[in-house]
């Protein structure tokens, strides 16, 4: 067997993460904004000028763009959904598009908007040969919406429960009877499955004229693999039954589902090589699905030489506590799930005031994943993301008194602790360059080419004069070379990617928060300190009695030596950092 490249060698605690979204990066093929489709935006999707609408970002421009992504550190980028959607979607006057990826039409395909199949192709193949990973974002939990329910066209639908619109019955418990013998969605057979054969149980699903075979592949036309009991309320039942935003739902228990998406997403490995699968809704799919589904992807890989394949779910929690998380690692089949846990603390301690042993708290639950510190080492940590909004803007709406030096500086250190604590740093792009969005979701999605959009423009970035009018790929931006730095120190040291934490100081208010990280060959020791409040701090912190001698690696200078044995003094600016790395080989 040939030797495996390196970048395949590496584990995922290794890795430096770039998530982009493709439509909002950069635009180097303007013939394919509009997919390929004429008419006016309602028809091609295409209005740079519209936040919710495609803007031209494509996969070309990524290609293009690897030398910046790279030199900012990044190992790994995660890919937005590249899947080919419906165009657009929603109410009349309330329309967007799927600029955004999750409306799939076909899983199979690259979406025009984006370019081809032989783009994506060559993107891996750039990005492999510069010994980065692609790692893909996919969805199996729904599709595009499609389906409509004849009882509630053109209006939400209700949620319609298995209790007050059992399987068995038509349009509720005094309806007629219909799919004898299915014995519920808990026996996941072939052979139970096929006694389910009327989707009318709770509304009486069907597909608009013209519309009939517009997803790939084929299957995904039946309106049978849908669950098709109205809207989500995102708890209960309807949390992994319900339709979501409207999507089509679908039935993830039915066996031939299963194997379907296994089949598709199969392939993707298959065809490009990808390194690993982000993972869209996945609190809202049956964890029995998951559970069959990973592991086939897992193998997936390793028959194509991929023995480090990192797959992480999306739950999406607002709490520092790990068990919502954690159950996702033991029950729900996932070997990682991204950390808003992790995201949660630094909001609340560096985008807000709580004590700095709300650390303590959140790093406390690494002990209820699946496999404790070793999982946790695992899961993508995030300050920012496309949903939830830039962690600049938090700042701001918490601190609307402090002037730009204490916004940057705090984001600053919100960047320290993602890329020196466990976990995988995860780079939301722009946040590099300053990017302070109005809020999530689509303001939270600017462009870094020229923007055409007014609500991008009139921005207050940070750390220059610049706005989103004009390209923003500028490798001088103090962001930037901030966050470059910390990425290289992180992958240049063991300790920073795979050592063991443990804090060693932690208060009730704004202050130090301090942990080691230890090298998992060498046993050397990193202290990472944090200062969160707004006044110096100075304190004695406890090492390791054989940490006798220190570098400083990044932040505040490290005291050269120990004060005794078992003890190191520091001296941290408001909100500054420090890392300090203990020579192993330093007398006594």
């Amino acid at each position: 067997m040939a030797q495996q490249p390196d970048y395949r060698v590496r584990l995922p605690e290794d890795e430096v993460i770039y998530f982009v979204l493709p439509d909002r990066f950069d635009n180097a093929d303007p013939s394919n904004d509009k997919g390929g489709l004429k008419g006016d935006r309602l028809q091609t999707g295409f209005d740079p000028a519209s936040k919710g609408f495609y803007h031209g970002g494509d996969l070309k421009g990524l290609i293009r763009r690897l030398d910046y992504i790279q030199g900012l550190g990044a190992t790994a980028i995660w890919v937005g959904p590249i899947f080919r959607n419906k165009p657009v979607q929603g109410p009349k006057g309330q329309e967007s598009a799927g600029y955004h990826g999750y409306w799939i039409t076909d899983f199979e395909h690259v979406d025009p908007h984006f370019g081809t199949d032989a783009d994506f192709a060559a993107l891996v193949k750039a990005a492999h040969g510069r010994g980065m990973k692609v790692y893909m974002d996919i969805i199996a939990n729904h599709t595009a919406d499609v389906i409509q329910y004849r009882e509630c066209v053109g209006q939400p639908c209700t949620y319609r429960s298995r209790a007050d619109y059992p399987y068995q019955r038509r349009g509720g418990v005094n309806g007629a009877a219909i799919n004898s013998g299915f014995s519920g969605d808990a026996d996941h057979s072939e052979a139970n499955f096929a006694k389910l054969t009327d989707p009318s149980y709770a509304y009486t699903p069907f597909v608009p004229k013209g519309e009939e075979q517009v997803k790939n592949p084929g299957w995904l036309n039946d309106v049978r693999y849908y669950h098709n009991r109205g809207e989500t309320t995102y708890s209960g039942e309807s949390a992994t039954m319900g339709d979501f935003a409207g999507l089509d739902d679908l039935r993830t228990e039915h066996p031939r589902v299963v194997a379907g998406m296994i089949d598709i997403f199969g392939g993707w490995i298959d065809r490009f090589g990808i390194d690993g699968f982000r993972i869209d809704t996945a609190r809202h799919v049956d964890p029995h699905f998951w559970q069959q589904f990973v592991p086939a992807m897992q193998a997936r890989a390793r028959a194509q030489g991929i023995p480090n394949f990192h797959i992480f779910g999306e739950v999406y929690v607002e709490t520092v506590d790990a068990g919502p998380l954690a159950w996702h690692t033991r029950e729900g089949g996932f070997p990682a799930v991204l950390d808003f846990a992790f995201r949660q603390a630094v909001l609340e301690t560096v985008a807000g005031k709580a004590a700095t042993a709300t650390w303590e708290r959140m790093l406390t639950g690494d002990a209820l994943y699946r496999d404790g510190a070793a999982t946790a080492r695992q899961l993508p940590t995030f300050v920012s993301n496309h949903d939830a909004g830039r962690f600049a803007t938090f700042v701001r709406r918490a601190f609307p008194q402090a002037g730009e030096d204490e916004v940057l500086s705090r984001v600053m250190l919100a960047n320290a602790m993602l890329l020196t604590l466990r976990g995988v740093p995860t780079i939301y792009y722009g946040d590099e360059q300053g990017f302070v969005g109005d809020g999530g979701d689509q303001d939270a999605r600017e462009d870094m080419f020229g923007s055409k959009v007014a609500s991008y423009n009139d921005n207050r970035l940070l750390a220059t004069d610049a706005t989103t009018t004009t390209s923003r790929f500028d490798p001088a931006h103090p962001l930037y070379r901030d966050i470059a730095k910390l990425a290289r120190l992180r992958t240049a040291h063991t300790a920073l990617r795979r050592g063991q934490e443990l804090i060693h100081a932690r208060g009730d208010a704004p202050g130090l928060f301090a942990v080691s990280r230890f090298d998992p060959g060498t046993g050397a020791e990193t202290l990472i300190a944090f200062n969160t409040s707004t006044v110096p701090v100075t304190a004695q912190v406890q090492v390791d009695v054989a940490s006798v001698a220190f570098d400083t690696l990044a932040g505040a200078a490290c005291a050269p030596r120990a004060a005794v044995p078992g003890s190191l003094a520091l001296t941290l600016p408001p909100l500054g950092y420090s890392v300090c790395a203990a020579r192993s080989n330093a007398p006594q």
